[in-house]
């Protein structure tokens, strides 16, 4: 009697994990090369010119690669990097008003406790938008319904 030799499986990651991690790698990335835009920029003008300049390119930057990469959507136009861009204000929404309970609570808090209220906050709405773009914006279209009904060559077929 001989024991069955144990074959190893090729494990892939659940559909959903990669593209959530797909979707921080592209993220994270435009993030990085943002804020070295940002210094790069800050210095030829005002800060919040500069800021306003690289949110809105790295948005739609992002967004491209969000549909391409992260989603692999055929979803393509203005459409999209609109509603993408209403999930970058509905975070920022967040993690401002994070930061103004923080203040209201704590007047004077440390930086340490400041930057732990901001990237968690950060992390909750990006876990949102990620649900947002996945479900809304890169949405498949749904699949025409099959009809139970018969067609004209099936009743042909059957006659």
């Amino acid at each position: 009697m001989t024991a069955q030799a144990h074959v190893p499986t090729k494990r892939t990651a659940h559909p959903l994990v990669a593209a959530f991690v797909r979707f921080v790698v592209c993220g994270g990335g435009v993030g990085l090369a943002a804020g070295g835009a940002l210094v790069l920029l800050g210095e030829r003008m005002p800060l919040v010119l500069a800021n306003a300049v690289v949110t809105v390119v790295s948005t739609v930057i992002a967004t491209e690669l969000h549909s391409r990469i992260s989603f692999r959507s055929e979803r393509r136009g203005w459409r999209i990097h609109l509603q993408s861009g209403l999930t970058v204000a509905v975070s920022y929404a967040f993690t401002t008003g994070a930061l103004l309970t923080l203040h209201a609570v704590q007047t004077a808090p440390s930086a340490l406790v400041e930057q732990a209220v901001y990237l968690s906050a950060s992390a909750v709405a990006g876990v949102g938008r990620f649900a947002l773009l996945r479900v809304v914006v890169f949405a498949s279209p749904p699949a025409p319904a099959k009809s139970s009904a018969l067609t004209r060559p099936a009743v042909v077929i059957a006659a």
